[in-house]
């Protein structure tokens, strides 16, 4: 079956930037949780449990795994009270036997959303155990306000070694403080009573950043290809006597074109001293031309 794990611890609240110091914590949380035990374990019995409206749980600790069952509305009413913050978890089966415990992860499923399963890992209240507790961020920075800076956290829970009693449920950061361009490192938050930080004291917890402007480039003047350029210097205007060529041609067609008839073809003038063609003036067959108005008739030729 798909679902999703978490840590019922890695919930917080942010706010603006800060001061260089956690606040006191608040006061431990204490909460009871009734469970059943039970003697069968696997895919089966659990998949019967869950239809019933009940989780498998498993508790692990010195006194070795013990396999529990829980009643969904109970336990939805103990995540309520958790809230987001660490927590003690008194368990009592039906026996009346109690044990201290941790929530150590829960599965849900993802469709339904419903819890599919529960592990709790057992505590002593005489020994010190290491445990993950949520950041919360307070304050509005002064980088957020007059720097425009932006607040990001980077750890959003921090381990820590203590007592049961001693354990808190939030570490809240101040970060009224904070600059743009500055952090707040586990090595600057203020001493807790009982509480050993157990994280490196350089991680950076919370640090105030300026974002960076990308500034958009600048479109470069669009320049012809090669084959572009070849194919506009194609497609030019022709020069003036090109021009000029162009309509002579136009105007009188070629020798031989079609509708310029070729010399002798029919239609075409004939051709002097063709057959047919009309005599040349003094030839032979030709008669003379006529005399002009009043002048004397001409002789004939071999007369006196």
């Amino acid at each position: 079956m798909g679902g999703r794990y978490f840590s019922p611890f890695s919930s917080c609240q942010t706010g603006g930037s800060g001061i260089f110091f956690a606040l006191p914590a608040t006061a431990m949380k204490l909460l009871k949780l009734p469970v059943q035990s039970r003697d069968k374990s696997g895919r089966g019995p659990a998949r019967r449990l869950r239809a019933s409206g009940q989780i498998p749980a498993v508790i692990y600790g010195k006194s070795g795994v013990r396999h529990l069952t829980v009643k969904e509305p109970e336990f939805r009413l103990l995540m309520r009270a958790v809230a987001g913050t660490t927590a003690l978890v008194e368990i009592s089966d039906q026996t009346g036997a109690a044990t201290l415990s941790l929530l150590q992860e829960i599965q849900r499923d993802a469709r339904t959303d419903h819890f599919v399963h529960i592990d709790l890992r057992e505590v002593s209240a005489n020994e010190p155990m290491r445990v993950g507790v949520p950041v919360r961020v307070t304050g509005e920075s002064v980088g957020v306000k007059l720097e425009s800076g932006i607040i990001e956290i980077s750890r959003h829970e921090i381990f820590v070694k203590c007592l049961p009693k001693d354990l808190p449920d939030i570490i809240t950061v101040d970060v009224t403080e904070l600059h743009a361009g500055h952090s707040i490192h586990v090595s600057d938050l203020k001493p807790i009573p009982g509480i050993t930080f157990i994280d490196r004291a350089e991680e950076v917890v919370v640090a105030c950043v300026v974002p960076k402007v990308e500034e958009e480039p600048v479109a470069a003047e669009a320049v012809p290809a090669e084959g572009e350029a070849a194919a506009t210097a194609d497609g030019a205007a022709p020069a003036e006597g090109d021009a000029a060529k162009a309509g002579d041609a136009k105007g009188a067609p070629a020798a031989g074109a079609k509708g310029a008839p070729a010399a002798g073809a029919k239609g075409a003038a004939p051709a002097a001293g063709a057959k047919g063609a009309a005599p040349a003036a003094g030839g032979k067959g030709a008669p003379a031309a006529a005399p002009a108005k009043g002048a004397a008739p001409a002789k004939p030729a071999g007369k006196k």
